[in-house]
C-alpha cells in the first residue's frame, strides 16, 4: 500500500493534475503566469545623407566632426545617429553611356577613359554596372567588381540614331534601387534626348526614390555649336542638383581629368545618418545640411542631396 501511496504522489508530480484526480487525489494549486510588459516597436528607416564639403577653392575639406554640423528635415532638425568623417560604405555604380550618333565621334575616347576610370575606383567590395543608351537602352554588364568584364563590355557597345537619356536614368535608378550602399549614376552625354515615353519628371522622381546620387559628364565637343541642346544640358545639371551628385563638362582632352575628380568627390564624402522624427507620410521631405562655425572668412560649399521621399518600411 506504501508503494501504491506513492505511485499516486508521483502521478501528481509527472503526469500532471488530470492524472491525479482520476486516483482521487487533489491537484496542486497552479502557479499564477507570469505577465510580461508588452513590447512596443516602431520601426524606423534610417536616412543616409552623403555630404561633400569645399573649400572656396572646390577642394575637400576633410577633419570635420559630427558637432559641427547641424541637420534637419523640413526645418525640424534631427539627431544625427551615424557619422563618417569618409565613407567606407561600398559604391554601387551605374555608367550609362551615349551611344547614339551625336556623340559618336567621341565615343572611343570616353571608352578608354571609362576603363581607367573603373580600374582606379572599384574596390572588392564596390559593384559597378555597364549601360548603354541610344534607340533603346541596354545592361552590357550586370553588377560585378572585375574590371575585366567591364573592359569586355565596353568593347562590346553598339551604335544608335536616337537619344533615350530619360529611359536611361529611370532604369539605371530602378536597378539601383535594389542595390545596398552608396548608389551612384554616371552618365557620359550630352544631354539631349529624342525618345518618347519617360519624361525629365519620371527620370528625376525614380532616382530620387532610389536615393541615386547622378553624376553627369556633359560632352560637349563645339560650345557654340548651332545643334547643342542647351535643355538637355539643363535637364542633366538639374538632375545632379537634386541628388547630391555633381556635373561636369568635358571634352576629349579632359576626360582623364573629369574621371580623377569625379573618383575624389565619391572619396571624400562625409555620411550623416538619422532616424527622421516624422515617422509617418509618404511625400517628399527636404533635408538640410549646415556648418555650425565654418572658418573664419572661409566659404564652404555644402552639397548633398536636398530632399528624398521615404521608402516604405518592410
Amino acid at each position: 500500500m506504501k508503494a501504491l501511496r506513492h505511485g499516486v504522489v508521483g502521478c501528481a508530480l509527472a503526469l500532471g493534475a488530470i492524472a491525479c484526480q482520476a486516483q482521487g487525489v487533489p491537484p496542486p494549486a497552479a502557479k499564477p503566469a507570469a505577465t510580461e510588459p508588452p513590447t512596443i516597436s516602431v520601426n524606423v528607416r534610417l536616412v543616409n545623407v552623403f555630404v561633400n564639403v569645399t573649400d572656396d577653392k572646390g577642394a575637400p575639406v576633410p577633419g570635420l566632426t559630427r558637432d559641427e554640423f547641424l541637420l534637419s528635415e523640413d526645418s525640424h532638425p534631427q539627431k544625427i545617429a551615424v557619422f563618417e568623417r569618409q565613407s567606407e560604405l561600398p559604391l554601387e555604380i551605374v555608367l550609362a553611356i551615349d551611344t547614339s550618333g551625336s556623340v559618336h565621334k567621341d565615343l572611343s575616347l570616353e571608352q578608354d577613359a571609362a576603363r581607367r576610370f573603373v580600374h582606379s575606383l572599384l574596390r572588392p567590395v564596390d559593384h559597378l554596372d555597364l549601360m548603354e543608351f541610344a534607340d533603346n537602352v541596354r545592361e552590357v554588364v550586370f553588377f560585378t567588381n572585375n574590371p575585366g568584364r567591364v573592359d569586355r563590355g565596353l568593347n562590346d557597345m553598339g551604335r544608335g540614331a536616337a537619344t533615350a537619356l530619360y529611359s536611361g536614368v529611370f532604369l539605371a535608378s530602378q536597378v539601383l534601387a535594389q542595390r545596398s550602399g552608396r548608389k551612384v549614376l554616371v552618365i557620359i552625354s550630352d544631354g539631349g534626348n529624342t525618345v518618347k515615353g519617360t519624361t525629365y519628371d519620371m527620370a528625376l522622381e525614380q532616382a530620387l526614390r532610389g536615393e541615386v546620387m547622378v553624376y553627369p559628364i556633359i560632352d560637349v565637343p563645339i560650345s557654340a555649336s548651332a545643334g547643342r541642346d542647351l535643355a538637355g544640358e539643363h535637364a542633366l545639371i538639374t538632375l545632379a542638383q537634386e541628388t547630391g551628385g555633381k556635373y561636369y563638362y568635358a571634352d576629349a582632352s579632359s576626360l582623364d581629368k573629369t574621371f580623377a575628380q569625379l573618383s575624389e568627390d565619391l572619396r571624400t564624402q562625409y555620411l550623416l545618418g538619422y532616424y527622421p522624427s516624422n515617422r509617418s507620410g509618404s511625400g517628399y521631405r527636404s533635408i538640410s545640411v549646415k556648418l555650425r562655425t565654418p572658418a573664419a572668412g572661409t566659404a564652404y560649399l555644402i552639397r548633398n542631396r536636398p530632399g528624398y521621399y521615404p521608402s516604405p518600411l518592410p
